[in-house]
């Protein structure tokens, strides 16, 4: 069995090249791109590979199914270094992350009848929900999937966990377990990769302080890769911080080539990027590669002539 490689310490059971792990490679563009409605679901586990194995109330795998159907992401909860399950009911979060403002909605339900999904791909909080002013951190820590999530990200949410007691998750799989540690920021679904826990805590303080860290920012989740690659070069180049500071306004591919005109904090810009290919550094695979995206052009168009608030 091979091994990763996270900060020089070997990581049993991770078969991702050297590099991965340790914010040497590029992690931009990465942000699970079916995301735009979110099911957090609190079960302290154990987690299957997948969850439609996992030992689960018949209840909560009816969320499940009903959530994916509706093309709503599904995940499993459990607050950090805790298995013993709560009290009554099912504990719920919902999300909306592409929304004009995105929102996180809270409640507990008796069953899959009391909460309205159909309403939450409306972008209409159900009613059995309260919105929470709080943002949420979700640090992937599915072992059945990876090893390496676990090992990696248990550490990491309970280091984030002593300093956001409420408001970090372990959680299932999120995507991406080659960039593990992951943390996801909701409800915007801001996807951070390769973190350190000096990484994740700062990427957590600028979120609420309504940021983004470009440092091992992944993208936001809900949007194609290449438009996530626009929006991180144009900021990138403005500077731009505040999370909704920068958002692409419209696109078009032709090929592996993308156009997307982005609305920065100032201005507008016409942006081309395409898919590129890194080779990992030489390890147990040498010819392992990396995909991403590349910079082809980056122009300044007219001003914007309005103000956009941090957390929109």
């Amino acid at each position: 069995m091979t091994t990763g490689s996270v900060r020089g310490a070997a990581v049993k059971g991770c078969d991702h090249p050297r590099g991965c792990h340790g914010g040497d490679l590029p992690v931009l563009a990465s942000a699970t791109v079916g995301a735009r409605f979110w099911l957090l679901i609190e079960h302290s586990g154990p987690w299957a590979s997948h969850l439609e194995d996992c030992h689960l109330p018949e209840d909560v795998h009816t969320l499940i199914k009903r959530a994916t159907r509706l093309g709503v992401r599904p995940q499993l909860i459990r607050r950090p270094g805790r298995r013993n399950p709560g009290g009554s009911g099912i504990h719920v979060m919902v999300a909306d992350s592409t929304a004009a403002e995105p929102w996180l909605a809270e409640g507990v339900i008796a069953g899959p009848d009391d909460l309205d999904m159909d309403a939450l791909v409306a972008g209409v909080v159900p009613e059995s929900c309260i919105l929470v002013s709080e943002p949420v951190f979700l640090v992937c820590t599915h072992a059945k999937r990876n090893a390496c999530c676990a090992r990696i990200g248990l550490p990491l949410a309970r280091a984030l966990a002593k300093m956001l007691p409420d408001r970090v998750w372990e959680t299932s799989h999120v995507g991406g377990d080659r960039y593990a540690a992951n943390l996801v920021c909701l409800p915007h679904g801001l996807y951070y990769g390769s973190m350190s826990q000096a990484a994740a805590i700062a990427a957590a303080d600028a979120y609420r302080s309504g940021e983004v860290i470009l440092d091992r920012f992944r993208g936001r989740a809900g949007i194609p890769e290449p438009l996530q690659a626009a929006e991180h070069f144009v900021r990138s180049h403005t500077g731009e911080l505040s999370v909704g500071g920068v958002a692409v306004e419209s696109s078009r591919s032709d090929g592996d080539i993308t156009e997307a005109f982005v609305r920065g904090s100032d201005a507008r810009f016409r942006v081309v990027v395409e898919p590129m290919t890194v080779t990992t550094p030489c390890g147990t695979a040498c010819a392992d590669t990396i995909a991403t995206y590349r910079l082809v052009t980056l122009d300044r168009l007219t001003p914007v002539r309005y103000a956009t608030s941090a957390l929109t």
